[in-house]
């Protein structure tokens, strides 16, 4: 709503503070008071770009100082208190070579500030598309080597996370999401626990290489392309971890994104050989065998993920068997 309060029904007690953040005379003087970028501004758009009941809300505003010119900032408030970790990570992937004036391209939004009383930071809106809505045009392939580059770049950035993610961890997943599958679809049941037992042994057999702190939700639409610039978002998930998740998981989303989008899961196939090529280029081809697992590995998460959406349960066999070509599973059932 253009200049006054956004009602979005906002009854969740867990979030009361929701209606103050979206009402055009309290942010302002919020803003005047928390963030130096916000001095002198007139909100002029207050606009709720995603909300999860109970867990987080994404706010966009669009401020105007006194020379005329549009400030867009990005709030992520989050339920169970205000994400100190995530904003002061990106503050220092900015200052380490992640900003707006780098000379590869590859950047992260600037972190503009934190309001506590919202359980909220915030971060520049930047321009540009999702790397997910180019990849159906001509010229789709063309940011897969930059993306590359970017995954290497941040895996080189020396900022200890405070957490880890281990094939132990990516296997526990596994074993958490697979069984609501096979409650939802009995007849399945055989194959899940074949693909689940291929799983493990893959799992064992992949080695964890060097560790490094890794994005571990990196995909296509955590990726912002802007003419020659690049911009990495959505790191919430920072963790050490094998560098070879990143990728794997990156190219298994590409698939399962082929899959539902051209009925093919190679069709990006392409993309996705760029985008590894380069990375081996980058780091060697010991991390081959790895990005190989990871791949497939997302994909059997994806098959638990796809009974979430009505819209993509039309793909939930499919991608059972796409696993079972992958784990070299024989399915008698």
């Amino acid at each position: 709503m253009r200049g006054g309060t956004l009602s979005m029904g906002f009854s969740d007690e867990k979030m009361p503070f929701l209606a103050d953040a979206v009402d055009r005379v309290r942010v302002e003087e919020c803003f005047e008071g928390c963030l130096d970028i916000a001095k002198n501004c007139r909100v002029q758009n207050v606009r709720v770009i995603r909300h999860k009941l109970g867990r987080r809300c994404l706010i966009e505003y669009e401020l105007i100082n006194n020379a005329g010119e549009i400030i867009t900032l990005i709030g992520k408030v989050r339920a169970k208190g205000t994400d100190f970790h995530s904003y002061e990570l990106q503050k220092s992937l900015w200052e380490s070579g992640f900003a707006d004036d780098s000379p590869d391209g590859i950047s992260v939004p600037e972190p503009v500030g934190i309001i506590p009383e919202w359980q909220m930071w915030l971060q520049r809106k930047v321009e540009g598309v999702t790397a997910t809505q180019l990849l159906s045009q001509a010229n789709g392939i063309l940011p897969a080597k930059l993306i590359a580059e970017a995954a290497y770049k941040l895996h080189q950035v020396n900022i200890i996370p405070r957490r880890s993610h281990t094939m132990s961890d990516e296997l526990r997943i596994l074993h958490e999401r697979i069984p609501l599958v096979m409650e939802q679809y009995p007849q399945w049941q055989a194959r899940l626990k074949r693909i689940l037992a291929a799983s493990d042994d893959l799992g064992e057999k992949t080695s964890e290489l060097k560790c490094c702190g890794i994005h571990r939700d990196f995909y296509h639409d955590q990726v912002i392309i802007n003419n020659s610039r690049l911009y990495l978002i959505d790191l919430d998930l920072y963790c050490i971890g094998n560098p070879a998740v990143d990728i794997g998981n990156f190219i298994a989303h590409l698939q399962e994104y082929s899959l539902r989008t051209f009925g093919n899961s190679q069709a990006l196939q392409e993309y996705a050989n760029i985008l590894t090529t380069r990375f081996i280029q980058l780091t060697g081809d010991e991390f081959l065998p790895a990005i190989e697992a990871y791949t497939t590995l997302t994909l059997v998460r994806h098959i638990h993920i796809s009974t979430l959406f009505i819209e993509r349960r039309l793909f939930t066999e499919r991608l059972l068997h796409l696993c079972e070509q992958r784990l070299n599973v024989i399915c008698n059932s």
